[in-house]
């Protein structure tokens, strides 16, 4: 049984050795499949066997979610590293290539919830520590992954300054003595100190040096001057509000502390007072701490709506950055926030155009086709002077909104072969991402990735294994094109079962990735379907999971036929039948392609009673248009009701069918 797969980019064969398996009745089928894949964070399914010469392919398709990540990291990698950007996705309007999915990538991030109060005693309570993973126990002796700057678009003009704290020019050093000095006046003072006092102190203490900080912080006459600070709140300025929120930043405030949910409520009362610059630093301020303020940003955009004529190249390029790091874009705020971005584009600099990118995809802020080319067709003009973080930005817009850009694609066959050795772990996942979602199969570029990526496993949370395991697989990348790139995932993977408690669904992105490669690790798939794993995958509240868990039993019945180890219930089992059928219904079934074929058919045919539109295979995520013909090519009725496709003899079955909603625009047609 030959598949001919017809992507946007040209034809690819396929066989499908489950077919056999799962239509044991059917001698003669001829199944028509329009599938579309999905452009979100990854894929998962299953596929290629082996047999002679001829390359085998079953696929499964699977949708994943965002994965949540805990936002309570330290304050010194805040502004640091990108490793958050997946964490809180929002989900907003759709983009162009988007109308019809139903699984954008979306989570929310954790904060304190504790309430804050003037007598709290918490003022300098610290952040709860993680559990640390196995991993973090071996990492110990690990040179450091490869770190980026998210806020490298700063340096490109010095206009970001009036706006911006620039984390890399500490203040002048105060000695300790000094600082002694100053808690002791707090002591002396007390109750007769000023408004300035207060904010004098604070600010200077800010200009200790790092290694001193946490002694102050743990002082307790430090925890009085907070305590004072509060008091004095509403009688600060602008000026010394924004001057004591910056030496927060300086003092590195946890960002869950007390305290700062007092400033963020007085900054939100004063939003009116202040001017878009002000409002625009006191953002930046926050994210240097490293706590979501969307009460606060919300006054920020409101003040945005009201000049949107002050809003100039920079106030543009770094407000994208703030809506991406606050993860949202008010709706009404897109279109003009995509004028602007057209009319200054050609003047935005390199990494200002990966910054602009970062927000965008952080923020799932979808623009119209015609905006997102532009913007790409501006990165492609520079792609050699762009820094890997913001080369990878544009690919992660491109996978948000579903664009394939041939020129820039074709640039990164040039590109990640020549960047690839010094790139970090996460920023190679979201290349191989990006091509994965962009169904772009290029060999150099993988080749790249994957001789680069064993290198770097000891930096690898399961997040980042998973992910690239599923990239990999569903471009069908080899285990023999890279011996040792598909073991050393998934030996990842081993090392890291700790984290599954926390996040069960890395292990069945893995576990489906390395399907579509025939590689089946029988103590992960074990551990994946065994009745503790699955109650604590169905536990999750951010996600659901029993499609995904479906998903891999089914391939598990399919693929290893003598598999003698665990398999979910046949309740769950039928739980997720009725739930991918019932969403079929109201998703795919309605799509203008799929209700054109059924209509032309049932035309063609003679009416409904020839057409059955059903899902044969549930967990391969398509519906189904069934079609019987007996010995002299003529239409037989079909009976709608029947659970299982039963052919009479002679009888041929022909059917057509689409994906059920979990992947997009990408269209095959199977011919088996």
């Amino acid at each position: 049984m030959a598949a001919c797969v017809l992507c946007r980019r040209g034809l690819r064969l396929r066989h499908l050795p489950g077919l056999r398996k799962g239509f044991a009745q059917a001698q003669h089928m001829c199944v028509q499949r329009v599938d579309e894949t999905d452009d979100q964070e990854d894929k998962k399914g299953v596929s290629q066997h082996q047999e002679g010469s001829v390359q085998e392919e079953y696929r499964l398709h699977y949708n994943p979610r965002s994965y949540y990540q805990s936002a309570l990291s330290s304050a010194t990698s805040r502004w640091q590293t990108d490793n958050d950007e997946d964490k809180c996705l929002s989900m907003l309007a759709p983009s162009f290539w988007q109308q019809s999915n139903r699984y954008s990538v979306s989570c929310s991030r954790h904060l304190s919830s504790s309430k804050n109060t003037l007598l709290d005693l918490a003022f300098n309570k610290s952040l709860e520590p993680e559990t640390p993973s196995l991993s973090q126990h071996n990492r110990k002796h690990i040179p450091p992954d490869v770190k980026v700057d998210p806020r490298a678009f700063l340096k490109c003009r010095p206009g970001y300054a009036s706006m911006t704290l620039d984390l890399t020019q500490r203040p002048h050093p105060i000695r300790w003595e000094e600082a002694l000095q100053l808690l002791q006046k707090v002591t002396l003072l007390k109750g007769s100190m000023k408004t300035s006092d207060v904010s004098h102190f604070l600010a200077e203490l800010g200009r200790l040096s790092p290694d001193k900080i946490s002694l102050v912080r743990n002082d307790h006459r430090f925890v009085m001057l907070l305590r004072y600070s509060v008091e004095h709140l509403r009688l600060f300025t602008p000026l010394q509000l924004l001057e004591v929120l910056q030496s927060f930043v300086w003092l590195d405030m946890p960002s869950v502390h007390s305290v700062l949910g007092l400033y963020e409520a007085e900054l939100s009362r004063r939003a009116k007072q202040m001017s878009l610059h002000q409002l625009l630093l006191a953002a930046d301020l926050w994210r240097c701490i490293g706590k979501q303020v969307p009460q606060f940003l919300q006054h920020l955009y409101d003040s945005v709506r009201l000049h949107l004529g002050q809003i100039g190249l920079l106030e543009l390029v770094h407000l994208l950055y703030i809506i991406g790091e606050g993860r949202h874009c008010p709706k009404d705020l897109i279109r003009p926030v995509e004028h602007l971005l057209m009319l200054h584009l050609q003047q935005l600099y390199p990494e200002e155009v990966g910054a602009v990118c970062l927000g965008l995809f952080k923020s799932q802020t979808s623009m119209s086709e015609s905006a997102v080319t532009r913007i790409v067709d501006k990165a492609h003009s520079f792609v050699e002077e762009m820094s890997d973080f913001a080369m990878v930005n544009v690919l992660k817009y491109l996978r948000f909104s579903y664009l394939f850009h041939k020129a820039w694609m074709e640039a990164m066959v040039q590109e990640v072969p020549q960047r690839a050795h010094r790139m970090g772990v996460q920023g190679l996942m979201h290349v191989a991402l990006g091509c994965s979602a962009l169904h772009y199969r290029n060999d150099k570029i993988l080749m790249a990735v994957a001789e680069r990526i064993p290198s770097l496993v000891p930096h690898c949370r399961s997040k980042d294994s998973s992910k690239l395991l599923w990239a990999f697989g569903t471009l069908g990348f080899l285990p023999v094109q890279s011996p040792s790139f598909y073991p050393c995932l998934t030996e990842s993977l081993r090392q890291r079962k700790v984290e599954f408690q926390r996040y069960p669904e890395h292990l069945l992105t893995g576990l489906l990735g390395l399907a579509f490669v025939s590689q089946f690790p029988v103590d992960l798939i074990t551990l994946a379907l065994s009745p503790e794993f699955v109650n604590l995958a169905l536990k999750s509240t951010q996600l659901e999971l029993k499609k995904d868990l479906f998903t891999l039993d089914e391939t598990v019945a399919l693929e290893l036929p003598h598999w003698t180890g665990p398999r979910i219930s046949s309740e769950l089992r039928k739980d997720a039948t009725d739930m991918l059928w019932k969403f079929a219904q109201s998703d795919v079934c309605q799509k203008p392609e799929v209700q054109e074929a059924e209509s032309a058919l049932q035309d063609l045919l003679g009416g409904e009673k020839f057409v059955s539109k059903r899902m044969i295979l549930p967990h391969t995520r398509s519906i189904d248009l069934e079609v019987h013909l007996d010995l002299t090519g003529q239409p037989v009725p079909v009976n709608a009701e029947s659970d299982a496709t039963v052919l009479s003899p002679g009888e041929q079955f022909i059917g057509m069918s689409a994906s059920s909603g979990l992947g997009q625009n990408e269209c095959r047609s199977n011919y088996n």
